[in-house]
């Protein structure tokens, strides 16, 4: 076994390396960029190496400053995770050219499965059956073309290159090859540096499921069972289990077989995974796909259902070591499930989000891990993948499993930025997934209906009375002075409290007025603007009217509501503009109603805002341009999603305040255009 080994990445996989070296006795070399300075990371390994600025390019993607830091170190091993160089073989082959031992499969096995064209030939000739597709390599605009029409409409888009989803685009309208190439190559281009394309049969509802392999350097492999992770969106994963409901015995040996031997064709090493795609009613026909040459996200799920740690055989098998199991030895217990926590809004189509974690709260319990990358003050922004953390349940069936998830998640809180936590314990509610109903379009179909983008009555009304409460001494407090007459308690000289009113706003919401009178332990409150009518039986918080709310005496950052004969508990951080409850956030700031008159009325018509934070990459248009309504103007991407800026109607460019690599921060206004005047009309 090694003495040391760098981990070559960051966040929450790099974590999960330097868990298993601690556990094993190797020294842990961690390596950080100056976006990550104080990440948990760096903080966890025995020693850590700056290697550059934010940029992934000049960091973590630098093959020269990475072995640098090895042999700054004295590490003997280099451990990739996945993303960033996980799957380059150049890098595997600088590894060992400076005397370091890469952890993963040799070089031509990862130049070989990184080239999807290939490996369905290899595959192929080693008897695994393959999705119909075109054939060769290098293939011009014309070409896919002409092969999507052979094959038939619909097609999917893939880059010969990398992983992940990045550079995929199903096409069902042939009309539409041409701009979808040139989005996929573009994404392909900007991914992994290299916009090559292949296109296959889509295969209307499929089911996507992969086979953890594991092999050693002494001709031995073994697969490890399946993980189902049919749960996409836009072809990324973003719920994993292990076993599938899908596949009897028969089947899952098969599918085994069939990644043993794709293993075994292009001389594999470590652990790795192979990918199928499965027609849901037919299980028996399944087609490779690729194969992932590296430890994948969802490995956790495995590791809780065969009792091995993955992180562990991928060092001894590098190290050298045989394989200590065959395949009879692997023994799949109970059932587990894995959900992806995202930096992202899934209320505004999932664009990333970023910002700082201001109150964080991990769950615990029989059958949860969590593996994560998150502390408190760790800043987020959009250098870098979006996902933050997994949640992972074992239990010793699917709905007990299930069960745990879904609780986990409830009691998950990241405050400081949105994430898709609240929309994934949903999503593992659907009826669909309850029952194992599953394809990998069901998320885009259903998700927009899971993406909830109401803000609940007693959010606004917490907020309002945490912020009551700091206006007022805390009971028994003799250390400070507080002038009594600055205490708003709305007393007035022979007639009823007068109102505190406390304007708040959550983005994306229009504003809300909460009136206070009392104290917040023992309060009135109204929503809104006062009522004449009164109020309907059926509200529970009607606005207009006031109701009695208190807030019970519970932690500063755990505050519970009580209104309308309801308790409402939520997590908080200590500023109070953040409150979460159930896996969901919201941002709640206060308003002021004259400025954001002001600001209403100055605004333009037709200003184009940032979506989301992150880095103009195309701009399509110039100021004194005609356009018109739907055009593409501009592309902004940020955590390597591409979200298109189009012109809201025909008119003329007036404004454009950005150019290619601008970096732009959410809601800043990028271009403004003008409505084309109404043609006159005669009289």
């Amino acid at each position: 076994m090694f003495e040391s080994v760098l981990v070559a990445n960051r966040g929450e996989i790099a974590v999960r390396v330097i868990r298993t070296l601690r556990e094993l006795g190797v020294r842990s070399v961690a390596v950080f960029s100056d976006a990550d300075a104080d990440a948990r990371h760096v903080r966890e390994a025995d020693t850590a190496v700056r290697i550059g600025p934010a940029s992934a390019a000049e960091s973590y993607l630098s093959v020269e400053r990475l072995l640098d830091a090895a042999a700054r170190t004295g590490a003997q091993a280099v451990h990739p995770g996945y993303g960033f160089l996980a799957e380059n073989a150049a890098f595997a082959r600088a590894c060992e050219a400076a005397g370091l031992v890469f952890i993963g499969p040799p070089a031509a096995a990862i130049e070989l499965m990184g080239d999807k064209i290939r490996a369905k030939e290899t595959v192929r000739a080693a008897g695994v059956p393959v999705v119909p597709g075109s054939s060769g390599s290098g293939l011009s605009d014309a070409e896919l073309t002409a092969a999507a029409r052979e094959i038939g409409m619909p097609v999917l888009l893939k880059p010969s290159a990398g992983g992940g989803g990045k550079g995929m685009r199903l096409v069902r309208d042939e009309a539409l090859l041409g701009e979808e190439i040139a989005a996929a190559r573009r994404e392909a281009r900007g991914s992994f540096g290299d916009d090559t394309l292949l296109v296959e049969r889509w295969i209307d509802r499929p089911r996507h499921i992969e086979i953890q392999v594991l092999a050693d350097a002494h001709g031995n492999v073994v697969h490890l069972g399946e993980r189902e992770c049919s749960l996409q969106r836009r072809h990324q994963k973003i719920v994993e289990e292990a076993p599938s409901v899908l596949l009897d015995g028969a089947t899952r040996a098969a599918m085994g077989a069939a990644a043993v031997q794709a293993a075994r064709s292009c001389g594999y090493t470590g652990a790795g995974t192979v990918e199928f795609i499965v027609p849901g009613n037919d299980p028996s026909s399944y087609y490779f796909m690729e194969m992932n040459t590296r430890l994948q996200v969802e490995h956790p799920v495995t590791e809780l259902v065969t009792g091995l740690d993955l992180v562990e055989r991928q060092l001894r098998a590098a190290a050298g070591e045989p394989l200590s199991l065959a395949q009879e030895d692997v023994v799949l217990t109970g059932h587990a499930i894995e959900a992806r926590l995202c930096a992202e809004v899934p209320a505004r189509g999932f664009l990333p989000s970023a910002g700082t974690v201001v109150a964080l709260h991990e769950p615990e319990g029989p059958g949860v891990r969590v593996d994560s990358g998150l502390t408190v003050g760790t800043e987020v922004g959009t250098s870098y993948d979006p996902m933050l953390a997994k949640v992972i349940a074992h239990g010793p069936d699917r709905a007990t499993a299930l069960r745990r998830l879904r609780a986990a998640l409830a009691s998950t809180t990241v405050l400081g930025l949105e994430t898709n936590t609240g929309f994934l314990r949903r999503l593992l509610a659907h009826p669909a997934v309850v029952s194992g109903d599953l394809d990998t379009g069901l998320v885009d179909r259903d998700g927009s209906s899971l993406a909830t983008d109401s803000v609940p009555d007693e959010v606004y009304v917490a907020a309002a009375l945490c912020r009551h409460a700091a206006l007022f001494p805390s009971p028994g407090a003799t250390d400070d002075w507080t002038d009594p007459f600055s205490v708003p308690t709305g007393w007035r000289l022979g007639g009823e409290p007068a109102w505190t009113q406390h304007h708040l706003r959550v983005p994306g919401h229009d504003p809300v007025t909460v009136r206070v009178r009392g104290l917040a332990t023992e309060a009135e409150v109204l929503l809104g603007e006062p009522a004449t009518a009164p109020a309907g039986a059926e509200e529970a918080l009607p606005h207009g009217h006031p109701v009695r709310a208190r807030l019970l005496p519970t932690t500063p950052t755990r505050p519970t509501l009580e209104v309308a004969g309801r308790t409402h508990t939520f997590a908080t951080d200590t500023a109070g503009t953040w409150l979460g409850r159930d896996g969901d956030t919201w941002h709640v700031t206060d308003h002021d109603p004259v400025t954001a008159r002001s600001a209403g009325a100055a605004a333009h018509a037709g200003a184009l805002t940032a979506p989301m934070p992150g880095t103009v990459t195309v701009v399509k248009a110039a100021v004194g341009d005609a356009v018109t309504a739907g055009q593409s103007l501009l592309v902004v991407e940020a955590m390597k999603m591409e979200h298109v800026i189009s012109a809201p109607h025909d008119g003329t460019v007036t404004e454009l305040d950005v150019t290619p690599g601008s970096t732009v921060a959410m809601d800043q206004v990028l271009a403004v255009v003008a409505p084309a005047e109404p043609p006159e009309v005669e009289s």
